[in-house]
């Protein structure tokens, strides 16, 4: 006979009784999972300092919203070099240039994997991509086959073309509504020029207007950086408490559709199109389908399956649509902010461009000030706050820290772009000029400003990201000057960040402008 939950409890045992049982049983638990937690100190190893953690979850409670914020307060406490436990993850927080040298540069093998995290089980099947996949022969095998078809300097170069009719359409567009005297979504303008413009890049073609794309990349951007308690907590995924699992599986489905859908187009010769000049990334992908990824490499011979170019795509999407456009947003924001920066840099396009045109890519090399723009604009607003996280392959000692295998690695670029001591005084001002004087690239040399990362698992997409940058940022400020609508006044501009991978504005940003070039 079968025997129900409540059967074997005695049965005058009070409601009561039951509750504090069941206290007691989570408590006893409790302990014994916190003290066998890998973040003691078991063998008189000295660990980074940090707050002390509660059972169970450790110190996720102390993230809050903006969690690059709070461990930002939090290493002012506890030093450039912080460890917390994240559920049962030991992760270290690094605040400061000198320590993230240290761990990304001197001990850059030790953390150059990624940890298996839930985001990734869904978007690219467990890190069959790039950013998120664990350092070793498939993720070399990929970024050199990435760099070398899409992302090396003549594939940049290559779509010039593409860029400048792009951009000269989002030109246009503002121009209509500039002469209507409405105000224009610049948010939204922006996204939608970086969707047609990578659109063609990566795919050969538009994006179906049938398909609402942007949305899922900002989903799939969002949830792949939130502490999601099912990466640290793991007893507790099958709960889903935060309802991320969810929302992985239904962002995650959108985008794998869309890819199928593109795969099996591409396949049948639907919506190609025969003018362009070069066959798209997404094409000569699909073209090798079921073969080596590298033909060459007997002794690694992974094979591009359908699931290998979704992921792959899944990763270079998310990258060229959103993340680009989260800087220009911010970087047009404090211009409109700071109109005496705006001036400044339209000055520098006037002289160097002519107010009888407009900006050519043959320009950008000559537009110091923009670059300087720019650089602030990372430091003060980088598209990762906490970069993508790291992962130690075995147990290391750094600057005298004992730091256990398995360890999570956050850098918080967020951070180090307001450390007094870096960046004096007025580290809390958009004041492009300090780089005047300063020679500070961002390929990841020089480690007061990394927004692309650096090392091994720096961004191999630097240089497309830039030129995307520089071309939209410039040709908007030199064809239009630009105002708040409804009187608003800049220091009432809204600056609300909205946590994920990126860093985005929480709010659209709405815009008044008048064309200001000479017909």
């Amino acid at each position: 006979m079968a025997i129900s939950y409540c059967d074997w409890l005695p049965s005058q045992m009070s409601s009561s009784t039951l509750t504090l049982l069941f206290v007691l049983l989570g408590t006893l638990c409790s302990f014994i999972y916190f003290f066998s937690s890998p973040n003691r100190n078991k063998n008189g190893r000295k660990l980074p300092p940090g707050p002390a953690p509660l059972p169970i979850i450790g110190n996720i409670h102390m993230l809050g919203n903006l969690p690059h914020q709070s461990l930002h307060y939090l290493a002012k406490k506890y030093g450039p070099i912080m460890s917390i436990m994240l559920g049962k993850v030991p992760t270290i927080v690094v605040s400061s240039p000198e320590a993230a040298e240290l761990f990304l540069k001197v001990h850059d093998v030790v953390f150059a994997s990624r940890p298996k995290v839930q985001s990734a089980k869904y978007f690219t099947y467990g890190g069959k991509a790039l950013a998120f996949t664990q350092y070793g022969s498939y993720w070399r095998t990929v970024r050199k086959w990435c760099i070398l078809h899409f992302l090396s300097a003549s594939e940049v170069e290559c779509f010039a073309p593409i860029r400048k009719a792009e951009v000269g359409l989002l030109v246009e567009s503002v121009r209509k509504v500039a002469a209507v005297g409405e105000t224009i979504n610049l948010s939204l303008a922006v996204a939608k020029v970086l969707e047609e413009m990578m659109s063609k890049v990566l795919f050969g073609r538009s994006m179906d207007d049938k398909i609402d794309f942007k949305p899922l990349v900002d989903e799939a951007l969002h949830l792949s950086g939130v502490f999601n308690l099912s990466d640290y907590v793991p007893f507790l995924a099958p709960l889903d408490l935060q309802g991320y699992t969810r929302r992985l599986k239904k962002a995650s489905s959108g985008l794998h559709e869309f890819f199928d859908k593109m795969i099996d187009e591409y396949q049948q010769g639907i919506n190609m199109d025969d003018q362009n000049p070069y066959r798209s990334f997404f094409q000569l992908m699909v073209s090798m389908l079921d073969t080596p990824i590298n033909p060459n490499d007997e002794d690694q011979p992974y094979i591009f399956g359908r699931e290998n170019i979704k992921a792959i795509m899944v990763d270079m999407v998310a990258a060229s649509f959103d993340t680009t456009s989260t800087t220009i947003e911010w970087t047009f924001t404090e211009l409109l902010k700071h109109p005496r920066v705006m001036v400044a840099l339209q000055k520098e396009l006037e002289s160097v461009v002519g107010r009888n045109r407009m900006v050519e890519e043959s320009d950008l090399p000559k537009l110091a000030y923009l670059d300087m723009v720019i650089k602030e604009s990372f430091r003060l607003h980088p598209v990762a706050p906490l970069l993508i996280p790291h992962e130690s392959t075995e147990d290391v000692t750094v600057n005298g820290y004992f730091i256990p295998k398995k360890s999570r690695l956050l850098v918080n670029t967020w951070s180090m772009g307001r450390n007094p001591k870096i960046w004096s005084s007025n580290a809390e001002e958009f004041f492009p000029e300090r780089f005047k004087d300063r020679k500070i690239d961002l390929r990841g040399h020089d480690f007061e400003l990394i927004p692309f990362g650096t090392g091994r698992r720096g961004c191999p997409g630097m240089q497309l990201a830039l030129v995307n940058m520089r071309i939209i940022l410039a040709q908007l400020a030199h064809c239009f000057d630009w105002e708040l609508p409804d009187g608003m006044l800049p220091n009432e501009l809204d600056m609300t960040e909205k946590f994920g991978l990126s860093l985005p504005r929480a709010n659209r940003l709405l815009v008044k402008s008048t064309y200001r070039l000479i017909a």
